[in-house]
Protein backbone atom coordinates (compact mmCIF):
# COMPACT_ATOMS: atom_id res chain seq x y z
CA UNK A 1 0.00 0.00 0.00
CA UNK A 2 1.74 3.13 -1.30
CA UNK A 3 1.71 6.67 1.02
CA UNK A 4 -1.23 8.26 -0.29
CA UNK A 5 -3.51 5.06 0.59
CA UNK A 6 -2.07 5.26 4.07
CA UNK A 7 -2.89 8.38 4.08
CA UNK A 8 -6.74 8.08 3.40
CA UNK A 9 -7.11 5.36 5.73
CA UNK A 10 -6.21 7.63 8.49
CA UNK A 11 -8.55 10.46 7.44
CA UNK A 12 -11.36 7.63 7.37
CA UNK A 13 -10.32 6.76 11.60
CA UNK A 14 -11.50 8.86 13.89
CA UNK A 15 -9.08 10.49 15.63
CA UNK A 16 -8.02 12.22 12.52
CA UNK A 17 -6.98 15.37 14.11
CA UNK A 18 -3.75 13.76 15.59
CA UNK A 19 -3.00 13.94 11.42
CA UNK A 20 -2.80 17.17 9.66
CA UNK A 21 -5.28 17.89 6.59
CA UNK A 22 -3.21 18.07 2.95
CA UNK A 23 -4.05 20.53 0.99
CA UNK A 24 -4.68 20.12 -2.96
CA UNK A 25 -1.29 21.28 -3.77
CA UNK A 26 0.34 18.92 -1.52
CA UNK A 27 -2.05 15.86 -2.68
CA UNK A 28 -1.25 17.24 -6.41
CA UNK A 29 2.38 17.10 -6.15
CA UNK A 30 2.11 13.40 -4.71
CA UNK A 31 0.30 12.03 -7.12
CA UNK A 32 2.71 14.00 -10.07
CA UNK A 33 5.56 12.67 -8.09
CA UNK A 34 4.06 9.14 -8.23
CA UNK A 35 3.05 9.20 -12.13
CA UNK A 36 6.38 10.46 -12.72
CA UNK A 37 8.40 7.72 -11.47
CA UNK A 38 5.97 5.65 -13.04
CA UNK A 39 6.62 6.56 -16.55
CA UNK A 40 9.91 7.02 -15.38
CA UNK A 41 10.14 3.36 -15.24
CA UNK A 42 7.72 2.64 -18.55
CA UNK A 43 10.68 4.19 -20.22
CA UNK A 44 13.43 2.22 -18.92
CA UNK A 45 12.04 -1.28 -18.92
CA UNK A 46 11.16 -0.49 -23.04
CA UNK A 47 15.02 0.50 -23.24
CA UNK A 48 15.97 -2.73 -21.58
CA UNK A 49 14.02 -4.91 -22.98
CA UNK A 50 14.54 -3.46 -26.58
CA UNK A 51 18.79 -3.91 -25.57
CA UNK A 52 17.99 -7.38 -24.25
CA UNK A 53 16.80 -8.85 -27.32
CA UNK A 54 19.44 -6.92 -29.12
CA UNK A 55 22.11 -8.62 -27.40
CA UNK A 56 19.98 -12.40 -27.89
CA UNK A 57 20.09 -11.28 -31.57
CA UNK A 58 23.83 -10.58 -31.65
CA UNK A 59 24.75 -13.81 -29.51
CA UNK A 60 22.79 -16.30 -31.96
CA UNK A 61 23.97 -14.58 -34.74
CA UNK A 62 27.44 -15.44 -33.75
CA UNK A 63 26.63 -18.62 -33.13
CA UNK A 64 25.40 -20.00 -35.80
CA UNK A 65 27.59 -20.33 -39.54
CA UNK A 66 24.69 -21.20 -42.04
CA UNK A 67 24.62 -19.94 -45.18
CA UNK A 68 21.30 -19.94 -45.27
CA UNK A 69 20.14 -17.98 -42.22
CA UNK A 70 22.88 -15.14 -43.69
CA UNK A 71 21.19 -15.17 -47.28
CA UNK A 72 17.99 -14.72 -45.55
CA UNK A 73 19.28 -11.44 -43.47
CA UNK A 74 20.84 -10.31 -46.31
CA UNK A 75 17.59 -10.66 -48.05
CA UNK A 76 15.24 -7.11 -49.24
CA UNK A 77 12.19 -8.51 -47.07
CA UNK A 78 13.92 -8.96 -43.85
CA UNK A 79 15.94 -5.42 -44.24
CA UNK A 80 12.82 -4.17 -44.83
CA UNK A 81 11.25 -5.84 -41.65
CA UNK A 82 14.51 -4.26 -39.68
CA UNK A 83 14.68 -0.69 -40.59
CA UNK A 84 10.44 -0.54 -40.07
CA UNK A 85 11.19 -2.27 -36.32
CA UNK A 86 13.83 -0.13 -35.42
CA UNK A 87 12.50 2.91 -36.96
CA UNK A 88 8.60 2.52 -34.72
CA UNK A 89 10.60 1.49 -31.51
CA UNK A 90 12.65 4.87 -31.65
CA UNK A 91 9.60 6.25 -32.36
CA UNK A 92 8.12 4.65 -29.50
CA UNK A 93 11.06 5.30 -27.16
CA UNK A 94 10.87 9.25 -27.72
CA UNK A 95 6.95 8.61 -26.98
CA UNK A 96 7.80 7.42 -23.59
CA UNK A 97 10.49 9.66 -23.17
CA UNK A 98 8.36 12.74 -23.54
CA UNK A 99 5.45 11.20 -21.64
CA UNK A 100 7.92 11.04 -18.85
CA UNK A 101 9.11 14.85 -19.31
CA UNK A 102 6.10 16.41 -20.01
CA UNK A 103 4.20 14.66 -16.89
CA UNK A 104 7.03 15.54 -14.79
CA UNK A 105 6.61 19.52 -16.02
CA UNK A 106 2.73 19.42 -15.45
CA UNK A 107 1.41 22.05 -13.39
CA UNK A 108 -2.30 21.69 -13.33
CA UNK A 109 -4.51 18.23 -12.36
CA UNK A 110 -6.36 18.15 -15.76
CA UNK A 111 -3.38 18.31 -17.94
CA UNK A 112 -1.59 15.54 -15.83
CA UNK A 113 -5.29 13.48 -16.24
CA UNK A 114 -4.50 14.05 -19.95
CA UNK A 115 -1.03 13.37 -19.91
CA UNK A 116 -1.63 10.04 -17.97
CA UNK A 117 -4.38 8.80 -20.87
CA UNK A 118 -1.80 9.83 -23.59
CA UNK A 119 0.86 7.60 -21.88
CA UNK A 120 -2.05 4.67 -21.24
CA UNK A 121 -2.68 5.08 -25.13
CA UNK A 122 1.17 4.82 -26.15
CA UNK A 123 2.00 2.09 -24.22
CA UNK A 124 -1.16 -0.20 -25.67
CA UNK A 125 0.03 0.73 -28.92
CA UNK A 126 3.75 0.04 -28.11
CA UNK A 127 2.65 -3.69 -27.25
CA UNK A 128 -0.06 -4.04 -29.64
CA UNK A 129 3.14 -3.48 -32.67
CA UNK A 130 5.36 -5.84 -31.53
CA UNK A 131 2.81 -8.34 -31.00
CA UNK A 132 1.51 -7.79 -34.53
CA UNK A 133 5.08 -7.03 -36.05
CA UNK A 134 6.06 -10.48 -34.93
CA UNK A 135 2.94 -11.80 -36.67
CA UNK A 136 3.84 -9.98 -39.52
CA UNK A 137 7.44 -11.05 -39.63
CA UNK A 138 6.62 -14.43 -39.64
CA UNK A 139 4.41 -14.17 -42.45
CA UNK A 140 6.65 -12.34 -44.42
CA UNK A 141 9.21 -13.82 -44.01
CA UNK A 142 7.86 -17.84 -44.63
CA UNK A 143 7.48 -17.69 -48.30
CA UNK A 144 11.29 -16.53 -48.37
CA UNK A 145 11.81 -19.30 -46.22
CA UNK A 146 10.53 -21.89 -47.89
CA UNK A 147 11.73 -20.59 -51.07
CA UNK A 148 15.54 -19.94 -50.72
CA UNK A 149 16.47 -22.65 -47.37
CA UNK A 150 17.98 -25.53 -48.47
CA UNK A 151 17.16 -28.14 -46.42
CA UNK A 152 13.62 -26.75 -46.90
CA UNK A 153 13.13 -26.68 -50.55
CA UNK A 154 15.02 -30.46 -50.11
CA UNK A 155 12.05 -31.17 -48.01
CA UNK A 156 9.30 -29.84 -50.08
CA UNK A 157 10.50 -31.67 -53.06
CA UNK A 158 10.78 -34.94 -51.11
CA UNK A 159 7.28 -33.97 -50.35
CA UNK A 160 5.61 -32.98 -53.64
CA UNK A 161 7.32 -36.83 -55.01
CA UNK A 162 5.95 -38.69 -52.50
CA UNK A 163 2.30 -36.95 -52.98
CA UNK A 164 2.71 -35.76 -49.89
CA UNK A 165 2.83 -31.43 -50.50
CA UNK A 166 -0.53 -30.89 -49.28
CA UNK A 167 -0.22 -32.81 -45.99
CA UNK A 168 3.75 -30.91 -45.64
CA UNK A 169 2.27 -27.21 -46.10
CA UNK A 170 -0.91 -28.30 -43.26
CA UNK A 171 1.45 -29.28 -40.89
CA UNK A 172 3.97 -26.44 -41.41
CA UNK A 173 1.14 -23.53 -41.06
CA UNK A 174 0.00 -25.65 -38.13
CA UNK A 175 2.97 -25.96 -36.96
CA UNK A 176 3.99 -22.61 -37.25
CA UNK A 177 0.23 -21.22 -35.73
CA UNK A 178 1.13 -23.34 -32.30
CA UNK A 179 4.49 -21.67 -31.95
CA UNK A 180 3.21 -18.13 -32.71
CA UNK A 181 0.31 -18.42 -30.34
CA UNK A 182 2.75 -19.63 -27.77
CA UNK A 183 5.31 -17.05 -28.30
CA UNK A 184 2.64 -14.82 -28.24
CA UNK A 185 1.09 -15.43 -24.85
CA UNK A 186 4.43 -15.05 -23.24
CA UNK A 187 5.16 -11.73 -24.68
CA UNK A 188 1.24 -11.17 -23.23
CA UNK A 189 1.57 -12.31 -19.93
CA UNK A 190 5.12 -10.49 -20.06
CA UNK A 191 3.34 -7.01 -20.82
CA UNK A 192 0.49 -7.75 -17.93
CA UNK A 193 3.00 -8.53 -15.48
CA UNK A 194 5.34 -5.49 -16.21
CA UNK A 195 3.33 -2.77 -18.08
CA UNK A 196 0.21 -4.17 -16.73
CA UNK A 197 1.35 -3.36 -13.41
CA UNK A 198 2.30 -0.29 -14.49
CA UNK A 199 -0.51 1.27 -15.75
CA UNK A 200 -2.72 -0.12 -13.03
CA UNK A 201 -0.83 1.86 -10.66
CA UNK A 202 -1.06 5.00 -13.39
CA UNK A 203 -4.73 5.10 -13.57
CA UNK A 204 -5.15 4.76 -9.92
CA UNK A 205 -3.65 8.16 -10.25
CA UNK A 206 -5.74 9.03 -12.61
CA UNK A 207 -9.04 8.35 -10.62
CA UNK A 208 -7.25 10.27 -7.56
CA UNK A 209 -7.33 13.23 -9.83
CA UNK A 210 -10.73 12.97 -11.35
CA UNK A 211 -11.74 13.43 -6.94
CA UNK A 212 -9.42 15.96 -6.65
CA UNK A 213 -11.40 17.93 -9.60
CA UNK A 214 -14.99 17.07 -8.54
Amino acid sequence: MDELELLKKDWKKEDTKRYPKLSYNQIYSMILKKSSSIVKWIFIISLLEFVFWLVFAIVMKANRNSESIADIESSTIFIILSVISYAVLAYFFYKFYMNYKTINSTDNASKLMENILKTRRTVKQYVGFNLAFIVISVVAMLPYVLNHDENTRSIIENATANGEVFKFYAGLILGVLIVLVIVVTILLLFYYLVYGILLKRLNRNYKELKKLEV
